[in-house]
């Protein structure tokens, strides 16, 4: 048997995580922001300059310039996650029609269009600093939440949980924060009541730290031992797939999953 090829095997391994790390930290944080603005500021001046020459063009004084940077893309730029996972949410909220619907952390953009047809309480470590009618923002903490046992109907948290006790978002640190949070959206979800979450997934559960956490579809479900899981959503890059469509995920890359629960 040869032992060295296990052992160069394993060096071959860590240059190369090494490698991935360098370039990840070099070229993604620091050099490639350089590359990009160079590249956009040369758009800039070109169209600037070939615009003064044109016969019927307005006056551009040199004091007025504003240089918006990056925005001539082939096509409108978004957070494909985001989008799908945002408007899946807001499909089944608004079908439902709950008196009262409480949020948890999700994007401000969601949170807005839902309390536009239903009142809404928003739960954030960061509260929204707006002033809008159906929407109360209030400072809290996932792990503690200022409710009522079985006093909420309809409950959302649009990925989020995968980041609690991170530290991330100004959050304490706490390894069994994404598990506290579960406890307490069981606790607070009435009987009967929705629960609407998503978190990235893979095949193997890890923590990407300070990012997120990831989580095994089979084994995140069993964690809601309090609620039976009414629909399941993969949202990969451009598309939205059901339970049953599995073979069409690429797991090479981000994959969402969306559940929606209801409280036993």
């Amino acid at each position: 048997m040869d032992y060295t090829s296990k052992s160069d095997s394993r060096k071959q391994n860590f240059f190369l995580q090494t490698a991935r790390l360098a370039n990840r930290f070099t070229f993604g944080y620091f050099l490639r922001p350089h590359f990009t603005w160079v590249k956009n500021y040369n758009r800039y001046f070109r169209d600037l300059s070939a615009y003064r020459r044109m016969s019927k063009h307005e006056t551009v004084a040199t004091a007025d310039l504003q240089p918006v940077l990056g925005e001539a893309t082939a096509t409108t730029p978004l957070d494909y996650h985001y989008f799908y996972q945002d408007t899946w949410c807001a499909k089944h909220v608004f079908e439902k029609k709950p008196k009262r619907h409480v949020d948890v952390g999700s994007s401000a953009l969601l949170v807005g269009i839902l309390s536009q047809f239903t009142n809404v309480v928003n739960v954030d470590v960061r509260p929204l600093d707006v002033h809008l009618p159906g929407l109360e923002a209030l400072e809290g903490n996932s792990c503690a939440m200022p409710f009522a046992d079985g006093s909420v109907e309809s409950l959302s948290s649009i990925c989020v949980i995968e980041h609690i006790g991170l530290g991330r978002y100004g959050d304490p640190l706490d390894p069994e924060g994404t598990e506290k949070t579960i406890r307490e959206f069981e606790r607070v979800l009435a009987p009967g009541g929705n629960l609407y979450v998503s978190v990235p997934i893979d095949h193997k559960e890890k923590v990407c730290f300070n990012a997120n956490r990831v989580f095994a579809p089979e084994k995140f479900i069993k964690r809601f031992a309090a609620c039976s899981l009414a629909e399941m959503k993969y949202i990969q890059g451009n598309g939205v797939y059901s339970a049953h469509e599995f073979e069409k995920i690429d797991w090479a890359h981000e994959v969402i999953g969306a559940f929606h629960f209801v409280k036993k």
